[in-house]
Parts: C-alpha cells; structure tokens; sequence
C-alpha cells in the first residue's frame, strides 16, 4: 500500500512537471506584449473590489477606486511570493538525495514564483506610469517572510495552499468574466493563473507528505500556529 502511494504520488509530481512544460510563458512575449496600462479602464473587477456598493462615489471615481485597489493587489501577491519561494527551496532539500521528479517539480515551482515576483515587479512600475503620484505600499516583503517562516513547516504550507486556491477561485470566478478590465490587468492574471494551477497540486503534495509525519499532539500545535492573529507580528 505505501509502495503503491509513492508511486500515485511520484506520478503527480511527474503530472505537475509536465503542466509546467505545457504553460510555461515569458513576461515580455505573452503577457506585457508591448502594451501599457490605460486609466480608462478597471483593474479590479467589482466582485474583489467593491467599488460597487460605494453609492456616494461616480463610475469615474470607482474605477479609480478599482485601479487603487488592483495596484495593491498585484502587490500583495509579489509580498507573498517572497516566502512562498523561500518554503520550496527549503522543500526541496527534503526530495535532492531522492524523488527526482518532486526536486524537478519544485525547482519549476521555484523559478516560476520568481517569476512572478518580477511581473509583479514590472506591474507595479507599469502602473506608476499611468496613475497620480501618492500611493505606497511599503511593506517590506523580506520582513513579512521572515514572520510567516518563523512559524512551523505545517502552517505555512496550507497559509500557501489557502492562498494558490483563491488565486484561481478569484481568477475563475472575478477576473475572467468582467469585460469591463483592463486586458493587460487581465493577461497578467490568466498567465499567473496557469501557473498557480499546478502549485496548488505542489502544496497539497507537500502538506501531505509533511502531515504524515506529525502525531497528534505535534498537529494540534500547528494548527494553533496557523490561527491569523499569529501572522500579524510584521
């Protein structure tokens, strides 16, 4: 039986190697294509924004409104990338004397998320060029991954499993279908959303195998350290 789950599981990392063969984009060529950011138009789709339900506020105003909030958006995600990578190194390790497809798989993982980082990078400059000077988003995205991997193995895999799962439900269900967005703010999602894709499979492989190796009382303890007011030390 665990014989036939090594396997199962060899095959899925095998399964995620060749997802990321099969989508694999670059950020000039596919998503930025030689176009920029244009104020005329959302960011943020309404589903994620809100901008909706502020009655007080012109449709002028929301979208300005919906460009703000997208802008921090796409932020939070670089923030984010920054640990998540930091884990998938460390996982790695875990596989380098072992299963070579899961070291592949992770290392793919691992380019990709830098990857992002430097979309998001590039996102965030593109758009400074077409919005009024002011915003700030000067969260230190170094400080923040040290919080969240100061705290256990367990934890910050499913904080990262809950996060790549959203990533696609807000994609899917927001992003996609508003015809109102921007259609760059929209490519950089749909090309980050192809990739996010077979992450989340990664984690879920990952907090599997960790989890196997917890008793009773070493999970009850990671699930306490997994409880948000704990993230909030940064």
């Amino acid at each position: 039986m665990i014989a036939t789950e090594r396997i199962l599981e060899g095959s899925r990392y095998a399964r995620c190697i060749a997802s990321s063969k099969r989508v694999r984009w670059d950020i000039d060529e596919d998503v930025i294509r030689g176009r920029h950011f244009d104020a005329a138009h959302k960011f943020l789709p309404d589903g994620l924004s809100l901008a909706d339900a502020f009655t007080t506020l012109s449709p002028d105003e929301k979208r300005f409104v919906s460009q703000i909030q997208g802008r921090t958006y796409a932020n939070i995600f670089g923030l984010v990338e920054r640990f998540i990578n930091a884990k998938v190194l460390e996982l790695g390790r875990d596989h380098a004397l072992g299963d070579q497809e899961a070291v592949e798989a992770l290392v793919r993982f691992s380019d990709e998320e830098l990857k992002h980082q430097a979309l998001f990078r590039r996102v965030e400059a593109m758009v400074g060029e077409v919005l009024p000077d002011g915003y700030r988003f000067d969260i230190d995205p170094d400080a923040v991954a040290r919080v969240v991997l100061g705290k256990c193995t367990w934890a910050v895999l499913v904080l990262t499993l809950d996060i790549e799962l959203f990533t696609q439900a807000h994609y899917r269900q927001s992003i996609d279908p508003d015809a109102e967005l921007s259609g760059l703010f929209k490519d950089v999602f749909l090309y980050h959303w192809k990739e996010e894709c077979q992450h989340a499979i990664l984690d879920e492989l990952e907090l599997a195998r960790h989890d196997a190796t917890l008793m009773a009382k070493g999970r009850d303890r990671a699930v306490d350290e997994f409880w948000l007011p704990q993230w909030m030390e940064f």
